[in-house]
């Protein structure tokens, strides 16, 4: 990352520390090194019995003006005394300074591209009285590959212009938000709503339990570990009282491992039906809605909010084929330990980017979902498309710069309607920084890719909307909310009062 001028003061004094630091001579290192994987090394380091004696003559030479010993003044005890006295303290700090230095020397010479700390148990390293001192560690590091060729490609470009009725069905889908959910006495239908308690099963037994679940009726129902196909064909025809029961298989990748892969019951008792009535346009709807003078201001809002996802879509299109091409020939294996690790960030990072495209709540928790549902391996694919982007990067001699943060962070909170300063505060706290550098390095990279491929367009669909979308796990737990609503340029989400959400 490129250094301010703010750093300039700091970095002469880390230069001068590092002289210093450069002169002491080299550790003399045994170091054997075992790759589990092509992103795992398991290092076994042992550092000699000289070494280790000199580390402790400078801790002692350093001690000795200040040591204390009873019967003697300050600083003026026999060397023996203080040894055998500090002997344990200035074990520990040996230690410390030792695998510090033997970590870092290691590092440097087997060049080592860490994307992680080492790992390894510091009470369980030793200080022998003889011999040499031996530890071991596992390391996550960056994969070593080919490049595959990125210059010229040919790409898809999924274009599109919207109709009157592309406006009208997503301006429908708008108004929802300000609608009048009913009470409907008779049997539910496609695109009622439910409110429902929902029992989840496992041979019989209670896995968990939730009550008054609203759901829209559609075809498929999404949770964040499984997907219920056939939603709207067992829940039309329902009434209150009725009793509903079908099957979902839990993905894979679900967080509880011992429900992973597993097919669980799932009994849906109605407690009522709701019918969704439309508000009118009128001048109080306007001004709620986003301040709009006319229903035509509201139809270019809306216009404009489809535009910004058709960008998303096209450059999410685009962007998987590069990753297509640049992932076929990356055969090798990432470890799961990382894969579930980078799970959470890599969600974090496509909702952050669908709510500053103007999706809707609903429509970012159906591509969650979707995510949750195949979270390794989605993340599989995104990790091996960061390290080959990074590596163009490192080639092509592409950086980040401090106005490029500046921009992000400005869009954010433009997005989400706060100030720059509260977006960064909240990105620095959560260790986000990282994730926002990494999201700058791969959109140049692809930007530079694509500008020097070959593009030929394609008729773009829209996606269908066909799913209904949970925040609810078989196992019954909800995330915690880590990126806050945004908020459309132009369209209010604030949700009127009249809007029964019971």
């Amino acid at each position: 990352m490129a250094s301010t001028d703010t750093d300039k003061d700091a970095l002469s004094d880390d230069a001068d520390s590092e002289s210093t630091e450069e002169q002491k001579p080299k550790l003399t290192l045994t170091v054997e090194v075992k790759e589990p994987s092509a992103c795992e090394r398991h290092v076994s380091v042992s550092i000699s019995r000289e070494d280790i004696d000199r580390y402790f003559q400078e801790k002692f030479d350093e001690l000795m003006p200040d040591a204390e010993v009873a019967g003697f003044r300050k600083g003026k005890a026999p060397r023996k005394l203080v040894e055998n006295k500090f002997k344990h303290q200035m074990g520990d700090q040996v230690k410390g300074s030792l695998l510090m230095d033997s970590i870092a020397q290691v590092s440097e010479e087997q060049d080592f591209s860490a994307i992680s700390e080492p790992d390894f148990d510091f009470d369980a390293v030793k200080v022998p009285d003889e011999g040499p001192m031996t530890y071991e560690f596992n390391l996550e590091v960056r994969p070593e590959f080919d490049m595959p060729q990125w210059k010229g490609l040919k790409l898809e470009k999924p274009v599109r212009k919207f109709t009157k009725k592309d406006v009208d069905d997503h301006l429908k889908n708008l108004l929802r938000k300000y609608a009048d959910l009913v009470p409907h006495k008779g049997a539910a239908d496609a695109d009622d709503y439910v409110t429902v308690d929902i029992t989840f099963r496992h041979e019989g037994k209670v896995v968990s339990k939730v009550n008054e679940q609203e759901c829209r009726i559609r075809p498929k129902l999404s949770l964040r570990d499984g997907v219920l196909t056939g939603f709207d064909k067992l829940m039309t025809g329902a009434k209150e009282g009725d009793k509903k029961e079908a099957k979902i298989k839990v993905s894979a990748d679900a967080d509880d491992e011992a429900l992973r892969g597993k097919n669980v019951e799932v009994e849906f008792e109605v407690l009522d039906v709701k019918r969704l009535e439309l508000p009118k346009i009128t001048p109080e709807l306007l001004e709620k809605v986003g301040g709009f003078g006319d229903e035509g201001e509201l139809r270019d809002a809306v216009q404009n909010e489809l535009e910004r996802q058709l960008a998303y879509h096209e450059n999410r299109r685009v962007r998987e084929q590069i990753t297509d091409v640049l992932t076929e020939s990356a055969k090798w294996e990432l470890p799961p330990d990382l894969l579930r690790r980078q799970a959470n960030r890599e969600v974090e990072r496509t909702v952050m980017e669908l709510r500053s495209s103007g999706f809707s709540d609903e429509q970012i928790q159906a591509y969650e979902n979707e995510l949750r549902q195949n979270s390794l391996k989605s993340t599989e694919t995104a990790l091996k498309e960061h390290f080959i982007l990074e590596r163009i990067a490192e080639d092509e001699e592409i950086e980040d710069t401090p106005e490029d943060y500046d921009n992000e962070i400005a869009w954010i909170a433009m997005q989400q309607g706060e100030t720059p300063r509260a977006v960064r505060a909240r990105l620095e706290k959560r260790g986000m920084m990282d994730t926002l550098r990494n999201q700058i390095i791969e959109r140049k990279a692809i930007d530079l890719i694509t500008s020097e491929a070959n593009f030929k367009e394609t008729k773009f669909k829209l996606p269908g909307n066909d799913t209904e979308a949970i925040d609810l796990a078989v196992s019954g737990s909800k995330k915690e909310t880590a990126i806050p609503d945004a908020k459309p340029e132009g369209i209010s989400e604030e949700l009127p009062e009249t809007v029964d959400h019971t």
